[in-house]
């Protein structure tokens, strides 16, 4: 190994010699020499430093691997997941930001949605066949492959209505949510499909989502059935944080439960005028208070009018959602509060003091 200080010197003692002999190329030579080994010397300095501070960074970073377990502790305590409430929004996708609907259920795009508290989301899948007529009269706008996408309705019929331009794909929405939890690690999110798609369909799609299957939680392999729901922080901690409903039964073994075997849930309407604030069951079989040993079915609360619009979920949505939660569903469900509230336009209220989002942390503060 070269000793720099020592080669240092001896060019400086040439260099003295070299002036004093008026040699100007020498001491040219020697000047740059010098300034080169300055900063090779400097370089190796910083990268020492360099390499100790990454040291360091590293140390820092993996000194504290009880930090995301203590965090989930912190937030949730020992509450299981039927314990819990979250704001959901209706029809989620069919919203101003995400595509050009003319009906809209939400304001704003799924990803503000779940960056302002959303943690349900109601979508409906279906499958749309490419049409090289559509992609003709659109001139060119419409020339979407075969896919799953998120409909009102067939895919074809009535754009801004049952479809929207551009196209929403199944994937592509998925793929918000799993980005969204992969950026903050302490959440949980649910997806619910009302499914228009053979199980196979749905499989190709889901199979596009990148790190979806490190996130979904599969009950199965949990013993739901036989241990009840875990703890909300567990799921968080494991980092099955993804929870998929469907109203079909054959999917189960891509990790999408079916609703009607996990859930109650109560009939969706609150009628054209709102007005009918009863809480009965959406399926006769399934009432609401139903019982099983060492389970409780989670409890998806629907208050949403035939036809949305901003002024009737401002009716809705503030001391009115608050009263029927306390004074119907809760009753009919055997005194639970429901874990997932759904909503249109979940940022609008009366003027009662009381929003979607504060009615579900009153729910969630409760005992």
């Amino acid at each position: 190994m070269i000793d720099m200080d020592m080669l240092q010197i001896r060019l400086r003692g040439r260099l003295r010699g070299a002036l004093r002999r008026g040699h100007a190329r020498r001491t040219a030579a020697c000047l740059l020499l010098l300034a080169l080994l300055g900063t090779a010397t400097t370089a190796t300095t910083a990268t020492a430093t360099t390499a100790t501070a990454a040291t360091t960074a590293s140390a820092t970073v993996t000194t504290a691997p009880g930090a995301p377990a203590d965090l989930a502790a912190a937030r949730w305590g020992d509450r299981r997941l039927d314990e819990v409430s979250f704001l959901t929004t209706h029809n989620a996708f069919t919203n101003y930001e995400d595509s050009r609907w003319s009906s809209v259920n939400q304001s704003e795009s799924v990803r503000a949605q779940l960056d302002g508290g959303v943690r349900g989301l109601s979508l409906d899948t279906h499958w749309y066949e490419r049409s090289t007529w559509l992609c003709v009269i659109s001139f060119g706008s419409d020339c979407y492959p075969s896919d799953v996408y998120l409909c009102h309705g067939d895919c074809k019929t009535f754009a801004g209505a049952t479809y929207a331009l551009p196209r929403q794909s199944f994937h592509g929405t998925m793929q918000t949510v799993v980005d969204f939890l992969a950026a903050h690690p302490q959440e949980v999110v649910t997806v619910f499909l009302e499914d228009y798609v053979s199980a196979d369909q749905l499989s190709r799609s889901l199979g596009r989502v990148r790190g979806l299957s490190d996130m979904v939680f599969r009950p199965d392999e949990w013993g739901v059935r036989q241990n009840g729901w875990p703890k909300v922080a567990d799921l968080v901690t494991s980092g099955k944080r993804l929870l998929i409903f469907s109203d079909r039964s054959d999917r189960e073994h891509l990790g999408v439960m079916y609703d009607r075997s996990w859930t109650v849930s109560n009939y969706w309407s609150l009628g054209d005028l709102g007005n009918d604030t009863s809480c009965v069951t959406r399926w006769p079989d399934v009432p609401l208070d139903r019982q099983e040993p060492g389970f409780r079915r989670l409890f998806t609360m629907s208050h949403h009018r035939n036809v949305p619009t901003v002024l009737t979920a401002a009716l809705d949505n503030g001391a009115k959602l608050r009263d029927r939660i306390a004074g119907q569903c809760r009753p009919a469900a055997g005194g639970r509060a429901p874990n997932y509230v759904s909503v249109d336009f979940h940022r609008l209220s009366d003027n009662s003091g009381h929003t979607p989002a504060s009615i579900v942390a009153e729910l969630n503060a409760g005992p």
